[in-house]
């Protein structure tokens, strides 16, 4: 397209690119934008290399002269410019999420780029945002989705952008070091099982907190389990050694850090047991353990189980912090998963998500399109026999209307030289659905905000960057800003976009305009 442009002579047209979706992701009515900061890293760097040049005047036909290739030695992105919604906010369809103007045939280039820098980043952010709503704000949530994702660039992003909607942490240590996000994780089943007898051990003694001399470990730890099978009416054989030493291994490993995989053989028999032992073997050495994970069966009731035991012990022993310890839940857990454990009453503390959430399994692509709008100041639109594919023409500002609880209202889309929607309460504002002439409603807005802001101009970024934990609270403030209805599970109420009268007026002529005439033989 680049060369066929500057073959017909098009490289001083200038444009104007909308890129936008038509459909919010996960049947919800909400989308997150994500992936502005990686958009403009892409525009700062924007350039043809000698090598890019040689590989490309390689794979394109002879008849292609010599003068295009200098031209792209030359191309930057110094004359585009970005607009853009702030990184973390709330979208909707439409309304555009990059407006992208400069020379036609540089934004042609960026669009690709652009396009799967936002999609993936958008869409995983979203899906974030919603585990986080399903599971509450008590709820801890972590990432453990690197060896299910696509490939390691596709781990990175989901890492980074499940943390910026709402995540708590990540099990990829190198996002970790990149993007600093909280690191977290337990050992695999594979460390459990790599032990069969208590003789494994190569250390049995432990230091206690605070100094002093080492003392057995595992006999504090088979002296508890003696006990304990008293409280939970098993016999102590039953749990497996295996499991018992490469507990303590672990528990030597972390002391203060401790946190138990315990679906290896049986969860209360065995490793419930077994983790409760060697937890009150570091208690008496003044460590404390944080708790335990299930990645298996039935997860409501073995957490309420685990949480009733811990709740035991700590009467029975008078120790007040065990009531409290920790349980993870894992197993291909989903947004339906979470609400489901909540109407079941779970007693989960932290959920970790890999596969559903990584690979966005609901809905693979959000589906966003880059589409020209304007050149050399003149509207284009793109028609077509469905309605929703059809494009609004020409350079438009975008705003957010809130009411008087500072909950959204509208967005709403005016022509750019239209003034902005009046927020004193004097004139009421007429919004019109831009293609369903008999939805349009008035609004008296208690407050507008422009949900545009230039970020790249005169080749350079215009204004300061958040880091990723400032856009991670972004998100979750501007959700707040959403009325439940919207943001629920099950049938959630349509966020409403509108456009302004003067623009539905100027999409329509400009529509009949265009669109040919059939005729009836």
């Amino acid at each position: 397209m680049a060369y066929a442009y500057w073959k017909a002579g098009k490289t001083k047209e200038h444009a104007v690119f909308n890129l936008f979706f038509r459909k919010n992701p996960f049947h919800g009515e909400f989308t997150i934008f994500a992936g502005l900061e990686e958009c403009l890293k892409f525009v700062q760097n924007f350039r043809y290399s000698t090598t890019d040049i040689a590989y490309l005047q390689s794979v394109l036909p002879d008849s292609v002269e010599p003068e295009f290739f200098d031209f792209l030695r030359q191309l930057t992105a110094e004359d585009v410019v970005v607009h853009a919604l702030d990184e973390g906010e709330v979208a909707f369809p439409r309304v555009p999420l990059l407006v992208v103007e400069g020379p036609l045939i540089v934004c042609q280039l960026l669009e690709t780029t652009l396009l799967t820098l936002v999609n993936f980043a958008s869409l995983m952010a979203t899906n974030a945002a919603r585990y986080r709503m399903a599971a509450g704000l008590e709820i801890r949530l972590l990432e453990f989705g690197l060896r299910r994702s696509q490939g390691p660039d596709g781990g990175l992003s989901a890492s980074k952008y499940a943390y910026m909607g709402g995540f708590d942490g990540t099990s990829n240590v190198l996002a970790g070091k990149l993007f600093n996000i909280p690191v977290n994780g337990t050992h695999a089943h594979a460390y459990v099982t790599s032990f069969s007898e208590l003789d494994e051990l190569q250390n049995k003694c432990l230091v206690p907190n605070g100094g002093g001399e080492p003392v057995d470990i595992l006999a504090l730890a088979l002296a508890w389990r003696e006990k304990l099978a008293l409280l939970f009416m098993v016999l102590p054989e039953e749990a497996s050694t295996g499991e018992l030493a490469a507990f303590l291994s672990f528990a030597m490993a972390y002391p203060n850090g401790f946190l138990a995989l315990i679906d290896t053989y049986e969860v209360y028999r065995s490793g419930l047991l077994n983790f409760c032992a060697v937890a009150l073997a570091l208690h008496e050495l003044n460590y404390r353990a944080l708790g335990v994970r299930i990645d298996s069966g039935d997860l409501a009731y073995l957490s309420r189980t685990a949480r009733d035991m811990f709740e035991k012990i700590s009467r029975e022993y008078d120790i007040p912090w065990f009531a409290t310890l920790t349980i993870v839940a894992s197993n291909d857990i989903n947004e339906e998963t979470i609400i489901s454990l909540n109407e079941q009453e779970h007693s989960i503390n932290c959920f970790g998500i890999g596969t559903h959430l990584v690979t966005c399994q609901r809905q693979p692509a959000l589906g966003c399109v880059y589409k020209l709008v304007e050149i050399n100041g003149k509207p284009r639109m793109k028609l077509s026999q469905e309605v929703e594919k059809v494009t609004i023409p020409g350079r438009s500002a975008c705003y957010r209307l809130f009411g008087k609880d500072d909950s959204a209202l509208i967005d709403l889309m005016t022509r750019y030289d239209e003034p902005a929607p009046d927020a004193t309460g004097v004139q009421k504002t007429l919004c019109r659905h831009p293609f369903q002439e008999k939805m349009r409603t008035y609004v008296s807005p208690s407050k507008v905000v422009n949900l545009h802001r230039t970020y790249w101009k005169d080749n350079k970024v215009q204004l300061p960057l958040p880091t990723l934990f400032e856009v991670r609270q972004r998100v979750q403030q501007s959700l707040r800003c959403l009325r439940k209805d919207i943001k629920r599970n099950l049938n959630p109420t349509p966020y409403k976009v509108g456009v302004s009268v003067e623009l539905y007026k100027f999409l329509h002529d400009l529509w009949l305009e265009h669109a040919p005439i059939g005729e009836l033989v």
